[in-house]
């Protein structure tokens, strides 16, 4: 079943998507982020900035888990966070 919730861009996504966030409508996390990807084919530099942050889901890293697997919940809360430097 698809939630609504927020997609929360920090740092370098944050400026490769031009807004700091934006509402998703999806089942689990690979759902959203493909509609993230399907709504930002003119930014290919979010593209490629998404394949290599780690998320979080209402506050739990993601880690290396399945992103279908990566149930969304009703007004919950991914963060997209791209690599900082010193780790």
């Amino acid at each position: 079943m698809r939630v609504s919730g927020t997609v929360r861009y920090w740092a370098a996504a944050k400026s490769a998507a031009g807004r700091a966030e934006e509402p998703y409508l999806a089942a689990t996390l690979a759902e959203a982020l493909a509609a993230v990807r399907a709504a930002h084919t003119g930014r290919p530099e979010l593209l490629r900035v998404l394949a290599i942050c780690s998320f979080l889901v209402d506050g739990d890293p993601v880690g290396g888990r399945e992103h279908a697997g990566v149930p969304l919940t009703e007004g919950g809360t991914v963060e997209v966070l791209p690599p900082f430097a010193g780790g």
